[in-house]
């Protein structure tokens, strides 16, 4: 079975894997009616003892702002499960242990419920921060676990030591945080409080409870260790979203990309809140679109791949700049159309813990963003190598296809960055763009026997793979890549 039928056709994902007993107590309570009577939520947001006025608070289906003293009430009803409030720029994130806590869970119990939230100034302005992206932790057992723990956890430990006081710094974790273990949740708990940032936590088609009846029901386990599936928060001049777009078919391993109305009609409320013109981040697990139906020439719509209703998504988000932070798929994509820009990430994981690369060749890794203003930059960042690995060169006769050629990988590639390739320090203009594998992802994962113990895994088709035909004699060549913020990476080859 080749990769791309492995994660499509509406997430046929994995071999059936035995629910945990907690995962069975959930989904039994599925079945109850709905109580719909209404419970008065209230409460005030202050720092330092003074009130906070004009911060979002919301249960999940309305959006209010408290008063001039930082007061809120809401009326929300009994299917409701937090209230929480979108954190207001300038303050820290509250977080135990690096998962954030900007929610309470309400007790229904009474007519009433009572939230206060303290807040914290932060000591420096975050106009200028930066965070990261961890996509597809997605461990399955302990070994998973103890590489997460020993390699991927430091390295992160390492780049956020590098920023010390400067410049506040979050995380966000981007869904299949574990692989249907959720037992392994304390092991990636333990892996993003060894950071000691705050972290923000997107569910993921493998975070979910997997017996529940219907998508509403699936969420239940997630909820317990981080809170609520869908929020905003604010950093700067930046407000981030996060969604939750795995919708479960109610069938194990079932789901499509989809955003619910529920979704949709409090990310309208939210955003009102938010000047047209500005910045804004959103996370989802499952990327809104991607060119893997392209490159693998299918014409049947993936249900699973990407987000089925994305269009209604761009249209609430028309009037912002947007950039979308996804993973899923395991391999790495940036594609930038009008005022959005995806990106699609590789995986801390790599092809499912199996090799140091992901299925198009992306080192494991993780997305690293620095912000100033309104403005992003990025980059993509290997574990265990310096942020200067951006790019790989095969010699002559590596890649399959074209054995010919020298092949350039340049994973994290959009098409705001420039290539040059120089033959003997000579110019020799931009290298040739194809579609094509990374020659080491094809040797390590094609094939049904490889990997082990995982041998469904196999190899993407890419775009951000270049080639080059160096002429006789020549001795060296090489690449230099620039990305759109002037960084200019490089590579050499001796043939």
């Amino acid at each position: 079975m080749i990769r791309r039928d492995f994660l499509k056709a509406a997430g046929i994902v994995s071999a059936a894997i035995a629910a945990p007993a907690t995962i069975v107590s959930a989904a039994e309570n599925k079945g109850q009616s709905k109580d719909l009577s209404t419970t008065i939520l209230k409460g005030r947001i202050s720092s330092a003892g003074k009130g906070l006025a004009g911060v979002a608070v919301t249960d999940g289906i309305n959006v209010t702002k408290t008063s001039a003293n930082g007061n809120y009430q809401l009326v929300s009803n009994k299917t409701t499960r937090f209230v929480y409030l979108s954190v207001p720029a300038g303050y820290e994130f509250p977080h135990e242990k690096s998962i954030t806590k900007f929610f309470r869970p309400i007790d229904h119990s009474k007519g009433s419920f009572v939230a206060d939230f303290e807040l914290k100034k932060l000591a420096v302005n975050d106009d200028k921060h930066a965070f990261v992206v961890w996509a597809d932790t997605q461990i399955q057992n302990k070994r998973d676990a103890e590489i997460l723990l020993s390699e991927s956890a430091p390295d992160l430990k390492a780049l956020v030591d590098t920023y010390g006081s400067r410049m506040p710094l979050h995380g966000i974790g981007c869904g299949d945080l574990v692989w249907d273990k959720f037992e392994l949740f304390d092991d990636y708990e333990r892996a993003i409080g060894m950071s000691g940032i705050p972290f923000f936590n997107v569910i993921g088609n493998h975070d979910m409870d997997l017996e529940a009846r219907t998508d509403e029901g699936s969420s239940e386990t997630f909820k317990d260790h981080f809170g609520p599936t869908y929020y905003s928060f604010n950093r700067g001049k930046i407000h981030y979203v996060v969604l939750d777009d795995v919708f479960f078919m109610g069938v194990e391993k079932r789901y499509m990309g989809y955003i619910t109305e529920n979704q949709m009609q409090w990310l309208e409320q939210d955003l009102k809140l938010v000047p047209e013109g500005s910045t804004v981040v959103v996370s989802l697990h499952i990327p809104t679109n991607t060119g893997q139906r392209r490159r693998d020439k299918e014409t049947e719509p993936e249900l699973g791949g990407t987000v089925v209703n994305r269009q209604h998504l761009y249209n609430l988000l028309k009037p912002y700049t947007v950039h979308f932070m996804s993973g899923h798929t395991h391999f790495n994509e940036v594609w930038v159309e009008g005022n959005m820009t995806e990106h699609n990430h590789g995986t801390v994981c790599g092809a499912w813990w199996t090799g140091p690369i992901c299925g198009d060749g992306t080192p494991s890794g993780y997305g690293v963003y620095e912000v100033d203003g309104s403005k992003l930059s990025w980059y993509y960042k290997a574990t265990g190598k310096p942020k200067s690995h951006q790019l790989r060169i095969y010699p002559a006769g590596k890649h399959q296809d074209f054995p010919e050629d020298v092949c350039v990988n340049v994973w994290n590639y959009d098409q705001n960055w420039t290539l040059e390739w120089f033959a003997d320090d000579k110019s020799m203009g931009k290298p040739e763009q194809r579609t094509a594998y990374d020659p080491w992802a094809f040797e390590l994962f094609q094939g049904k026997e490889k990997p082990k113990p995982r041998g469904w895994v196999e190899p993407n088709l890419t775009d951000h793979v270049f080639f080059v035909k160096p002429p006789s004699g020549v001795k060296q060549i090489r690449v230099v890549a620039t990305d759109p913020f002037g960084n200019s990476y490089s590579d050499s080859l001796s043939l």
